[in-house]
């Protein structure tokens, strides 16, 4: 991270009308199927580099701090390292979101060589089930590969209720042994909430505390916690979300939603996206906050902490009714 990137990062957090962070979904192409994923299929083209060009540009001009490629599988756009470098022109902070299976020693070079700053890999159980193919034991082919050659940061993000409480902890012990950076997400439904199954687990709050004592973290990834337990304990957790102001959704069509779980909302062009959009959607209130598990907009919008929150609204109470069970054991 160049100095220059640190003072641009500062000057966002001062000024709330600069986005924090930008994730622009390069591909919608990806070479896993998991159930729970809604992001994704197996015949879009790559979003043209050209086009992310502007849309990267576009950003700086914005005031970005962060932009993150996602997916589909970013990896499976032939210019990822390209438009890594096109980020870093512009002094920007720039990473990168992937399930690994297609990590190689050539890709790994050809991203040390664009600067990126940190790669995540999300990983959600040992072994594969009906509800993800993101397993640890399917990847220690390719993690020894990021530990020898990479010079960019490496974090795996783990997901508490994806699989058995014993599993998961071996999972953590395995990531801890391997050097690299964690963090802990919280299983959430397609809507963005959290799974309500995870509520009828009590030895989730101590899993947390035990996985995130030992963790080594990046200091992009030291902002935006402490809501977990509250949430594990009551399955709420009031905030401000600033999703549409400092953090940005752009799909592979260039339009930017609130979150990937609301596509299409606000749905405005991003090259039409400007600093007025910005301050109105900073202090709108998106309606889903109390029970929302997206770390990334709740640590993009934890900057403006010091400023004032309007408490959310209690929603109307929901129709009792069964818990679904989640993986845990």
């Amino acid at each position: 991270m160049t100095l220059r990137a640190v003072g641009r990062g500062l000057r966002t957090a001062l000024d709330p009308t600069r986005p924090m962070l930008a994730q622009i979904v390069v591909t919608r192409k990806c070479n896993l199927a998991c159930g729970y994923c809604n992001e994704y299929d197996k015949v879009s083209s790559p979003v043209p580099t050209e086009t992310l060009y502007r849309y990267i540009d576009h950003l700086a001009s914005l005031g970005t701090s962060v932009v993150t490629f996602t997916g589909g599988e970013p990896l499976l756009h032939p210019d990822l390292d390209l438009l890594v470098k096109r980020v870093n022109s512009h002094h920007m902070i720039c990473t990168s979101i992937t399930n690994g299976f297609l990590l190689t020693r050539e890709w790994i070079e050809k991203l040390n060589a664009a600067e990126l700053y940190l790669l995540q890999v999300s990983v959600d159980n040992l072994d594969p089930n009906d509800q993800s193919q993101k397993s640890f034991n399917l990847l220690k082919k390719r993690l020894p590969l990021l530990k020898q050659h990479a010079k960019f940061r490496v974090n795996i993000n783990a997901v508490l209720g994806s699989s058995p409480v014993a599993e998961t902890r071996e999972l953590a012990a395995q990531i801890r042994e391997m050097g690299f950076y964690m963090t802990v997400g919280l299983l959430h439904s397609g809507d963005g909430m959290l799974d309500r199954g995870l509520l009828k687990h009590r030895d989730l709050e101590p899993l947390y505390d035990e996985m995130s004592d030992d963790r080594r973290r990046s200091l992009l990834h030291r902002f935006g916690e402490g809501w977990e337990q509250e949430m594990i304990r009551t399955g709420e957790s009031d905030w401000k979300c600033r999703a549409g102001s400092r953090y940005l959704y752009i799909d592979e069509f260039g339009i930017v939603s609130f979150c990937s779980q609301r596509r299409n909302d606000p749905g405005i062009p991003l090259l039409e996206y400007s600093k007025d959009h910005i301050r109105g959607f900073s202090v709108e209130r998106k309606g889903c906050e109390l029970s929302c598990t997206i770390a990334c907009v709740r640590r993009a919008s934890s900057v403006d902490r010091f400023r004032y929150q309007e408490p959310a609204p209690k929603p109307k109470p929901a129709t009792e009714g069964p818990l679904p069970e989640p993986a845990l054991g």
